[in-house]
């Protein structure tokens, strides 16, 4: 007995007849173009993660917890308290020194903290770079988007701080939201640049602190900004010069909008708005420049 030949199977219609295929082509791309506003929509979510997981490993495992948002600026005000206004003899006007710096210690605590996560995040995140797709600029703007949460707790203390010794907000509270923007541009500039340079160059991890270090003395942190914009102008310059330094407008902004020590420092504010829209924009392109080779030597 001979076996008959097997014969193919029949291939049903829906199979058989496909219509063309659908070419999908990836390109890198490069410069503001490239950074898509409805991409990073569509990625909301995992922001969201982002942000949520930063949270939770900043505190992870400490006794603590989300005292140490407060304790370190507490600690910090008394040693200025103590250095700068006893022995030094820095003045703050009408307003208390140690309210007064601790108003600039809150936003000047986000932006260190912030930059500093934000250019390590990159390499923290490297086993998330080199496995999936999304867009990249999510890492370091979870990082510094974090901080909010904490920045919002010290909001709370300042304000209580501010009720127990006779200062409470007035009319000039509708300033914070613009303060808040600027502080962001500002952070998120210095941490895009930082964290695509810190892919390539691991110097950047020892630059940061070194950094922030000066940035802190030559920011109105510990002083109040006229103490600097009346130097410049008795030179012959103008003193919305020493706005160009983004910090200035941010933490002027944050605490006059919260405890009304003088006239409103617009020029200041404007010179570094204008200074963290140029900074942010160059922290874009520096960035969009280096993501392509991201996942090759991360």
């Amino acid at each position: 007995m001979v076996d008959a030949p097997l014969q193919p199977s029949p291939v049903p219609d829906a199979v058989a007849e496909t219509g063309p295929r659908r070419r999908v082509v990836i390109k890198a791309s490069t410069g503001l173009a490239g950074v898509g506003l409805r991409e990073l929509a569509a990625y909301r979510e995992l922001l969201f993660f982002l942000i949520w997981r930063d949270i939770k490993v900043r505190y992870k495992q400490t006794v603590l917890g989300m005292l140490w948002v407060l304790l370190q600026p507490i600690v910090t005000m008394l040693v200025f308290t103590v250095v700068f206004h006893r022995l030094v003899g820095v003045e703050s006007g009408a307003v208390a020194y140690p309210v007064f710096s601790l108003a600039g210690l809150l936003p000047w605590t986000f932006f260190s903290q912030g930059l500093t996560q934000a250019s390590s995040s990159l390499v923290n995140s490297s086993h998330l770079v080199t496995k999936v797709y999304f867009p990249r600029v999510l890492i370091p703007a979870a990082a510094v988007l974090a901080g909010l949460a904490d920045l919002l707790v010290c909001l709370v203390f300042l304000i209580t701080i501010g009720f127990a010794v006779g200062i409470r907000p007035t009319a000039t509270v509708v300033l914070l939201p613009w303060a808040l923007l600027l502080g962001l541009a500002t952070t998120l500039a210095g941490g895009l640049l930082l964290s695509a340079l810190n892919v390539r160059y691991r110097d950047i991890r020892y630059l940061v602190p070194f950094a922030v270090q000066l940035l802190l003395f030559t920011s109105p942190v510990i002083y109040p900004a006229t103490d600097v914009t009346a130097g410049l102008e008795n030179a012959g310059l103008p003193g919305w010069l020493y706005g160009l330094n983004p910090v200035v407008g941010f933490v002027e902004g944050f605490r006059f909008s919260l405890i009304d020590d003088g006239p409103f420092p617009l020029d200041l504010v404007l010179a570094s708005s204008f200074a963290a829209c140029i900074a942010l924009g160059c922290g874009l392109l520096v960035f969009r420049r280096i993501e392509r080779e991201f996942a090759d030597i991360v």
